[in-house]
C-alpha cells in the first residue's frame, strides 16, 4: 500500500478537526478500540458501496473495494494524523482506489478482513443510490429501474475524474473545498471539471427523454 494513498494534504494544525466526531472515532480506533472502527465502518460502508458502484457499475466490485479501503483505514490507524475531516480522508483513500481499480481492472482480488467488529453488520450493496438521487433526471416520471439504467449510462459518458467529482458533490453532498481535498485538485479546478460533468449529462440525459416521447 502506497503512503500517498492515504494522506491528506496537512493544513495548518490538525486541532480544527478535533470536533469532527469521526475524527475521534478515529483516534479511538488508532487506541485500540475496534468497536469505534466498528461504528465508522457501519455508518461509511453503504456510502462507499454507493460511490464505487457508481463508478464502475459493478456491485461485487464495489464492495470489494469498500473492504479494501477499510483494511487500508485499519491498517493505516497507528499513524493516524487529523489532518482533515474524517469524511475527507476516508474519499481520498476512495478516490485513490478507483484510480488504481480502474488501471488494473480485470485482476480479482479476494480481499480478507476480520479484525474485530462487533456489531457490525455485512458490506450491502447501494444499489439505489443513483436513483434515490433523481435530481439529476429531467422532469420525468421513470420507474425505478429504467431511472437507475439511464442515470448509469449517462455516467458512463463521463471521464474519470468527472465521474468522481459528480459523485461526490452531487450524492455524497461534500463542498468544493472537500472535494478538491479529495481529489487533490484546486476549488477552481473542482468547479470547472463539475461544470463540464454536469454539462455532458444534461446532453445525455435529455436525448433519452426527447427520444422515448
Amino acid at each position: 500500500m502506497a503512503t500517498s494513498e492515504i494522506v491528506v494534504n496537512k493544513p495548518a494544525g490538525s486541532s480544527a478537526y478535533l470536533r469532527d466526531p469521526d475524527v475521534q472515532l478515529m483516534l479511538r480506533v488508532k487506541e485500540g478500540d475496534d468497536g469505534a472502527f466498528a461504528q465508522l465502518v457501519s455508518k461509511y460502508q453503504d456510502r462507499l458501496i454507493g460511490v464505487f458502484t457508481n463508478m464502475f457499475g459493478d456491485t461485487a466490485l464495489a464492495e470489494d473495494l469498500a473492504q479494501e479501503l477499510f483494511l487500508r483505514v485499519y491498517r493505516a490507524r497507528q499513524g493516524y494524523e487529523p489532518n482533515a475531516k474524517f469524511s475527507t480522508w476516508v474519499y481520498q483513500i476512495a478516490s485513490n482506489l478507483a484510480s488504481n481499480s480502474r488501471r488494473t481492472k480485470g485482476r480479482k482480488k479476494e480481499i480478507q478482513f476480520q479484525p474485530s467488529l462487533s456489531g457490525s453488520q455485512p458490506l450491502a450493496a447501494g444499489e439505489d443510490a443513483v436513483a434515490e438521487k433523481s435530481a439529476l433526471m429531467p422532469a420525468r416520471q421513470l420507474d425505478t429501474d429504467e431511472l437507475r439504467e439511464r442515470v448509469q449510462l449517462a455516467m458512463q459518458t463521463l471521464n474519470e475524474r468527472q465521474r468522481m467529482a459528480i459523485i461526490l458533490h452531487k450524492f455524497e453532498g461534500m463542498s468544493y473545498a472537500d472535494i478538491s481535498a479529495a481529489m487533490e485538485m484546486t476549488p477552481t479546478a473542482v468547479k470547472s471539471l463539475l461544470a463540464r460533468a454536469r454539462e455532458t449529462l444534461r446532453e445525455a440525459l435529455e436525448k433519452y427523454v426527447n427520444n422515448a416521447n
